[in-house]
């Protein structure tokens, strides 16, 4: 591992000014990502600035009726929060799924939505892809069977890692971000990016000072929930596809609905021909296999990794199951 300076601020303000000092500098939060990389010389930073000392780790109500979650908050800490599980349950569920207890207790809301790609080919140092600065994504040719189906028709075929983006995004979270010149809000929708030539070697809008702070969750109001997930394993496994449904009723007609999908696209990805499917139908599991139809007619697979459809398919007729309160086999 190259030898680093090691930084240890203990406010915003301190940890945006040590960000911006020059070099390759990287933010430390649980470390379970940022470690990893640098063990296998994908990261290899000039300093770490170590911002669990600096970021809120607490998760609260504001007078306007959000609920605020500092980015340093462990996902076990989420898992066991009762107001958000009782007013964000798709959350609830999403971070109950992270990884194991180990990570669970040690990870971060923040680190698991700013995490790099899973990608192996970006995570072995032999292989100079796009994210890494070369000019070749190797999953085009290669073995592609855990990318994308949706929003792959850019440089990199990457599907974003983070389960708590997906949910986060459905319940149309914010996003504060600082800087040493000040802070902006950031809609969940718009923070994750899609690789262009451009933007390829990111995979979110936050610059090189900038650090994520918080996730404010709007009041859901009385919205029906569904999260789920489809892995090889229970335990430890990364999710190969989920959806996260959120669905308002007017009697049994659906009047409004939000679907997110993980793990198939290089960001977050909301399902308009899911949502158009749902809205104005009656919530019975006909129309879930309906919308489940119609959230994979755009897909568009690689060479092996088609068996995604399905699953996709899958888990947005079970999520919306789940949301009407109907038991699957």
């Amino acid at each position: 591992m190259k030898a680093f300076a090691y930084v240890n601020p203990t406010t915003e303000q301190a940890a945006v000014e040590a960000l911006r000092n020059g070099g390759i500098v990287r933010p430390l939060a649980g470390g379970q990502d940022l470690l990893a990389r640098m063990k296998d010389y994908i990261d290899q930073p000039d300093r770490i600035v170590n911002v669990k000392n600096a970021l809120d780790t607490t998760i609260s109500s504001t007078p306007d009726g959000d609920l605020r979650i500092g980015a340093a908050v462990k996902i076990i800490d989420l898992v066991e929060h009762a107001q958000t599980s009782t007013l964000y349950p798709a959350v609830t569920m999403a971070a109950r799924d992270v990884g194991s207890p180990q990570i669970r207790h040690q990870g971060t809301v923040g680190g698991n939505l700013n995490q790099r790609p899973r990608c192996w080919y970006f995570r072995q140092e032999e292989f100079l892809c796009f994210k890494k600065g070369g000019n070749r994504c190797f999953a085009v040719d290669g073995e592609n069977q855990y990318h994308s189906i949706f929003g792959n028709s850019g440089p990199s075929k990457i599907v974003h890692p983070s389960s708590l983006a997906v949910p986060f995004v459905a319940y149309q979270a914010r996003f504060r971000v600082v800087s040493a010149s000040g802070e902006r809000e950031i809609p969940a929708s718009q923070y994750f990016t899609l690789p262009t030539m451009e933007t390829v070697q990111q995979e979110n809008v936050l610059a090189a000072d900038e650090l994520l702070t918080h996730v404010i969750l709007p009041a859901p109001g009385n919205l029906k929930s569904g999260h789920y997930e489809v892995r090889f394993k229970e335990s430890r496994d990364w999710p190969m596809a989920f959806a996260t449904v959120l669905l308002t009723t007017t009697g049994t007609t659906i009047s409004a609905a939000r679907v997110v999908l993980g793990a198939v696209a290089p960001i977050p990805w909301r399902s308009d021909t899911a949502e158009r499917a749902l809205v104005g139908k009656s919530l019975t599991a006909q129309t879930a296999v309906a919308a489940g139809e119609a959230a994979v007619r755009d897909a568009r697979p690689l060479e092996k990794n088609g068996y995604k459809v399905q699953i996709t398919k899958t888990a947005v007729e079970r999520a919306i199951l789940q949301a009407a309160g109907i038991q699957t086999a």
